[in-house]
């Protein structure tokens, strides 16, 4: 790959070449985005001085990437609060398989160590915490599902599991345990909740998921990038306009194609469309956590009719099967897109007259108000992010601190609120809303007249069709993008091997946001517990890869 570094990337590799004692080789840049391979020695010198600079690890991945190395490569992502630059240093375990933990440092990289300990046998010297992550109980000893060796089928079960899961042991007088789940009552997917009680009052909740994994990385692996684009539709049902578009923008960020600005305006109308209905579900499934119907009724019919509106503009109400390598599968004819500002403008009225109901409401507002505080301290070390964050002081925002495709030339309006408690976040979704609203408006004005793929077009659609077979050869590189969801930043790497996906790798913001729940419980009544859970609305799916 081209070496190409804006001023905030070159600024970046300036800042490490000044904390690591010997040079990081660099392997490659592009505008925002740096690759370094790093000794062990330099590796343990700079996640320190990352972490004292307000860094977050929002991604660790591993690969058999390097052929000349002995198994695998393991990627950290590093990103700095309000710029742009991501720093991916580079590492390789060698052939003991085994490496520094750094959850210590970045309390982020517990589950991910986890992960990866699970699906490619690797260890991590010092863990927080060594129990499997994905493969539970019913899998032997030494099966790594998402190495190379292993080929996708059948997977017999062990009669007896080899170890019992430990969950944390809290022990003392008048201290007894709440078991939740993993089956739910209602129409949900599985999950744990353990809680510690004296009474009603919760000090100590611990989470277990991931019972229905689906090994995303492993289906991706070996297929062209035009295949995988509906695999990233699946990761989450209501992301699934996000996800396709993280994952193209990956891919094209690697292979060098350019989206046109039509297409690029017309994917963002479409993230705002969709970060409307998501929010809308939110706003309405915390009244309901509350006893209160008569709020969230409103709410969803609301989201009910964005979902026809979707449906009117691309013939899908979740705004799958559009979203294409090098732009969009078709045009939205401007006929439809001349009906949104109308749309927008009666929806914007009934709206405002649902949210104006629910914060009259003191009931309400007193359930929502100092219930499920999540600390600004938090944010940083678990990597939280979109609402949660926003809510607890925080901006970040990355269609703002790192802009992409029409996020380039149109920001939102950013909101942030301090408290961190259920209504904040409610106050946060609601200004969300209105925010991509006034987005929409903004990007269907002037649209230009022009096609909605890449002029290469003939190129785009072919990645990887015909390249790795009978010899022949394809684009080579990996390449990360980050995209902001309606639950928060949704990170997607690929790594293309002679134009085919050598490693695909999702990370959602649930998957960090998770995390965050169990601290936001401590000192809430159980009661609580589902109105908290549905504040942050966090996906199982999108988080269970």
């Amino acid at each position: 790959m081209d070496v190409k570094m804006n001023e905030d990337t070159k600024e970046l590799l300036s800042t490490i070449s000044g904390i690591a004692e010997e040079e990081p080789e660099l392997l490659s840049a592009r505008e925002n985005e740096i690759y370094l391979k790093i000794s062990e020695a330099g590796f343990e010198d700079i996640t320190p001085a990352l972490a004292e600079r307000k860094f977050s690890l929002i991604g660790l991945f591993c690969a058999e990437v390097f052929e000349n190395t002995d198994g695998f490569t393991l990627f950290y992502a590093f990103k700095q609060a309000g710029k742009a630059s991501v720093l991916v240093l580079v590492r390789e375990p060698g052939k003991e398989k085994r490496v520094s933990s750094v959850a210590g440092i970045f309390p982020s990289a517990s589950w991910f160590e986890r992960e990866i300990r699970d699906g490619f046998g690797l260890d991590f010297a010092g863990a927080l915490d060594n129990r499997r992550l994905f493969l539970h109980e019913c899998y032997h000893e030494g099966f790594h599902p998402l190495q190379k060796a292993f080929k996708n089928g059948p997977v017999h079960p062990v009669e007896t599991p080899s170890k019992e899961y430990k969950f944390r042991q809290v022990k003392g007088e008048g201290v007894y345990q709440i078991p939740v789940g993993p089956v739910h009552a209602g129409i949900i997917e599985p999950g744990h909740f353990r809680f510690s009680v004296i009474g009603e009052p919760i000090f100590s909740l611990e989470i277990r998921l991931f019972y229905k994994h689906r090994g995303i990385e492993k289906l991706a692996e070996g297929k062209s990038p035009s295949e995988c684009v509906a695999l990233a539709e699946a990761v989450s049902g209501d992301e699934s306009m996000a996800n396709a578009t993280g994952f193209c923008m990956a891919v094209e960020q690697a292979c060098g194609i350019s989206v046109p600005e039509r297409a690029e305006r017309l994917r963002a109308i479409m993230l705002e469309l969709e970060r409307i209905y998501s929010l809308l579900g939110d706003l309405a499934g915390m009244a309901v956590d509350v006893g209160f119907a008569l709020v969230a009724s409103p709410f969803s019919i609301l989201r009910e009719e964005v979902f026809r509106q979707n449906e009117k503009l691309t013939g899908s109400r979740f705004l799958r099967g559009i979203t294409v390598l090098g732009g969009l599968k078709k045009d939205i004819p401007d006929s439809a897109l001349k009906e949104l500002p109308a749309f927008l403008e009666k929806f914007s009225r009934a709206f405002e007259s649902a949210y104006d109901r629910a914060m009259s409401s003191s009931s309400l507002i007193d359930r929502f108000a100092t219930t499920g505080v999540i600390k600004k301290e938090l944010v940083s070390p678990l990597n939280l992010t979109g609402p949660l964050a926003r809510a607890s002081g925080c901006p970040a925002d990355t269609r703002i601190d790192r802009p992409y495709g029409a996020y380039r030339d149109f920001a939102p309006e950013p909101s942030v609120r301090k408290r961190g408690d259920v209504l904040s976040r409610f106050e946060i979704k609601a200004d969300e809303i209105r925010a991509s609203v006034n987005l929409i408006l903004r990007l269907t004005e002037n649209l230009p007249q022009e096609p909605v793929f890449a002029e290469n077009r003939e190129e785009a659609e072919n990645i990887g069709q015909n390249s790795g077979k009978n010899g022949s050869s394809g684009v080579t590189g990996y390449s990360l993008a980050l995209v902001e969801a309606a639950r928060g930043q949704n990170l997607h790497w690929v790594y293309l091997k002679n134009g085919l996906i050598d490693r695909y790798k999702v990370r959602t913001a649930s998957y960090c946001n998770w995390q965050a729940i169990e601290h936001a419980v401590i000192g809430n009544i159980v009661p609580d517990f589902p109105l908290i859970n549905k504040s942050l609305n966090l996906s199982y799916a999108g988080t269970d890869l």
